[in-house]
């Protein structure tokens, strides 16, 4: 917003004499951003934006400031006078504009902290009202127990409170070791029922354990019940037995070959036994060429061997 646009201050009307002073004005924002800024060229300094009342007899003049990284910045000189005499210039300062690019609001360094910026060496200080921690004394649900414990000392001098436990719960539950990781939403089984969970104790044993599989990524981490990974204790390999056909010994079968069974008599080829040709199936036809004859042996029962027929195509003797 420039000095015209801005409201004039409580009680004062624009001096006239204070107001016509826009040379002036100028000629002491551009000699400041030739002194403190560096910047020689006068061109740093833009269209004159306006004045405003700042006070009896003090004006407010605004120009447009042309530097690099402060777009929507102005220069703001403020020029008074005593009466009888003329202006003077009474200080020269950059303020921002509506729309300036500003640097973020301040934030304490102790809230500017993020997980994994401590470093060795460094100490961050806990707040004596930290919210997230609650006297030791009253980490016991037993009245007695707690007085003897303050009363002797015992213990630890803060532990976490409710807020503290629900805090690290919600953080815990929504990190990753969660239920809504990629991993945990395709392992066989969660977290809950692996043997190498190691359930924490306390009030968080119900929900939280740390992982001792030491293949996995979370190993010696803390994992939710319903988490979970494919090294889990139960995940077992289950065989499929693959279904190859009947297998034959080849030494259970005697081979015989039928070249050395060409021109003997049909006498002769009817004592082979079946069991020496194997064991064809029932009504199995086998033609062997004999010379020029042509025997036909029909195979009856394969298991006991008999039905061996002969017979001569061409006729009995």
């Amino acid at each position: 917003m420039s000095p015209a646009d801005q409201p004039p201050a409580s009680g004062f009307e624009l001096d006239p004499e204070a107001a016509g002073a826009v040379e002036l004005a100028r000629s002491a924002a551009v000699q400041t951003a030739s002194d403190e800024l560096a910047v020689g060229e006068s061109t740093e300094v833009g269209d004159y934006l306006g004045a405003r009342a700042d006070g009896e007899l003090t004006v407010v003049h605004g120009f447009q400031a042309n530097l690099k990284g402060y777009h929507g910045w102005l220069w703001a000189v403020t020029v008074a006078r005593v009466p009888g005499f003329e202006p003077t210039v009474d200080e020269v300062v950059l303020l921002p504009g509506e729309g300036a690019l500003l640097a973020p609001a301040w934030v304490p360094w102790s809230e500017r902290l993020q997980p994994g910026d401590l470093s060795p060496g460094d100490v961050l200080p806990t707040p004596p009202e930290d919210p997230r921690l609650a006297p030791g004394y009253v980490l016991s649900d037993d009245p007695a127990v707690e007085e003897v414990a303050f009363e002797l000392g015992q213990g630890r001098h803060r532990v976490l409170s409710r807020l503290g436990r629900d805090e690290l719960a919600e953080r815990w539950y929504e990190g990753p070791g969660g239920p809504d990781t990629p991993m945990a939403k395709q392992a066989p089984a969660h977290c809950g029922s692996c043997g190498f969970f190691l359930p924490l104790a306390g009030s968080l044993r119900a929900l939280f354990g740390a992982c001792g599989n030491e293949i996995t990524e979370t190993d010696g981490r803390i994992v939710s019940v319903d988490h979970g990974c494919g090294a889990h204790s139960e995940a077992v390999v289950e065989l499929v037995e693959e279904d190859h056909g009947e297998v034959y010994d080849d030494e259970a079968i005697d081979l015989v070959e039928t070249e050395a069974l060409v021109g003997q008599p049909a006498a002769e080829l009817a004592d082979v036994e079946v069991g020496e040709l194997g064991e064809p199936a029932p009504e199995q036809a086998e033609q062997v060429l004999i010379g020029s004859e042509q025997l036909s042996v029909e195979v009856g029962d394969a298991g006991d061997g008999q039905g061996v027929d002969t017979e001569d195509e061409s006729g009995p003797e």
